[in-house]
């Protein structure tokens, strides 16, 4: 099973890379990831959606078209590890916004996938500056569970899934407390028993659909609870101070399967220690430096380096900045934590740590780090050629290839500008001449 998994994955993977040809990136300083140090005037050669080679000393196969990265450097593509890209066009507008199901009768069972917009503006938005795959959440609406979460590639295809049902999302902390009944206990206890329930769906005693709150213990959601309880599919939780994660790694002394992974975490630092120790990974938003909440007091910009000198595995995502819009904003995120380091007395991350949050690490908690997050030969070709260094936010990408394919560097923002950035007076549109 695990072998028909892996050839299942594998094959979503290289989707967008139908009638892909063979391309060698040649003459760039090449950012691996798999290595800290960079391979000067390397080539990157991909072939029918995989990376092939990876060298200083590679020759370009016969007839594969060639991208010249002479001065420029070349990376894997970026990887949000949590967003809610494609599942709104105007988050105001609740017809066109799928993130939170406030009114459902089911929970654990929401599956994201059947939402996501591979069409939506903001995919386009956020390929064209580098960030070829993202992890896609929804947000709990009427229980502590929000749902089932995927991962998706920034292609321009008509399925952007590559894999369904990735993990389960569940809220703690307080905004968990709010969901349960008002307090953490109650979110506790929801969660909990969910779980319990989940371990044997024959004896449960299930709630019926159709009352004025989302009910837990319907069969879809058990059904839904239990490849969580037993491993095969991670949790990622939110919470927030330190005490919440405390309480969150100890719920693996009633359920010791439990993948947990978590989210938010501003107070992850006064438990770093504690997070490796237990090898549970973390994403965070690593700007989240204000105490704007009880549950943030200890929030600081020394967060995510703190717990990755401890030896915590630390992706970044950009929740709580327009997570359906904004996904772009991950690598301007990492910048900032090279920028930390450097500050006096600051605690940040290397220029190598820093890529690796956004590539690697993203790939590694979801499992798929066999495919992607990396530039080695085996890989899917996701690679991003830049201008110049990707954390100076004065450069851009300048060739996208997500599975193979190089994408076009173009937007519904970038061809609005083309179409009205020359025009004069009366060659404007009407409602442009005033």
């Amino acid at each position: 099973m695990k072998r028909a998994a892996a050839i299942a994955l594998a094959l979503m993977c290289s989707t967008v890379a139908a009638r892909a040809e063979t391309i060698a990136i040649v003459g760039g300083t090449v950012h691996t990831v798999a290595n800290p140090q960079p391979i000067e005037n390397g080539t990157v050669v991909v072939r029918d959606g995989r990376i092939v080679a990876v060298g200083q000393n590679v020759a370009v196969p016969a007839g594969a078209r060639v991208i010249d990265a002479a001065g420029k450097q070349v990376t894997p593509g970026m990887f949000n590890a949590f967003t809610a890209v494609g599942l709104a066009d105007v988050g105001a507008v609740r017809e066109s916004n799928d993130i939170t199901a406030r009114n459902a009768d089911y929970a654990a069972s929401l599956d994201v996938s059947y939402a996501v917009n591979p069409k939506a503006v903001p995919i386009a938005v956020t390929r064209i500056d580098g960030v070829t795959r993202a992890v896609v959440s929804p947000q709990p609406g009427q229980s502590v569970f929000g749902g089932q979460g995927a991962l998706i590639h920034m292609g321009d295809a008509n399925d952007v899934v590559f894999k369904p049902r990735a993990f389960q999302f569940v809220a703690l902390g307080e905004y968990g407390g709010e969901l349960g009944g008002g307090t953490r206990p109650a979110a506790y206890a929801e969660f909990i028993n969910a779980l319990k329930e989940a371990r044997n769906v024959s004896k449960a005693q299930f709630v019926a659909t159709g009352g004025q709150r989302a009910p837990i213990y319907n069969r879809a959601d058990l059904e839904a609870l239990q490849p969580v309880l037993n491993g095969q599919t991670p949790v990622v939780i939110w919470v927030e101070r330190a005490a919440d994660i405390r309480q969150v790694l100890g719920l693996r002394s009633q359920f010791p399967q439990l993948r947990i992974i978590i989210l938010g975490a501003s107070e992850g630092w006064m438990v770093a220690n504690e997070l490796a120790a237990a090898r549970v990974p973390v994403i965070i938003n690593s700007l989240q430096n204000q105490p704007d909440t009880f549950e943030r007091l200890g929030s600081t910009m020394n967060n995510a380096g703190r717990m990755a000198a401890a030896g915590v595995t630390v992706a970044l995502g950009t929740m709580a900045r327009d997570e359906s819009h904004q996904a772009r904003l991950v690598l301007q995120d990492a910048a900032n934590l090279v920028g930390q380091a450097r500050v006096p007395g600051g605690t940040g991350m290397s220029w190598a740590d820093a890529l690796k949050a956004i590539t690697l690490n993203p790939a590694k908690i979801f499992g798929v780090d066999k495919d992607l997050g990396t530039l080695e030969p085996g890989k899917v070709g996701d690679v991003v050629v830049w201008s110049g260094d990707p954390f100076d936010l004065m450069q851009a990408p300048t060739n996208v290839l997500i599975a193979g394919k190089e994408v076009k560097l173009e937007s519904r923002q970038t061809k609005l500008r083309d179409r009205y950035l020359g025009l004069q007076g009366e060659s404007l549109p009407l409602h442009y001449r005033y």
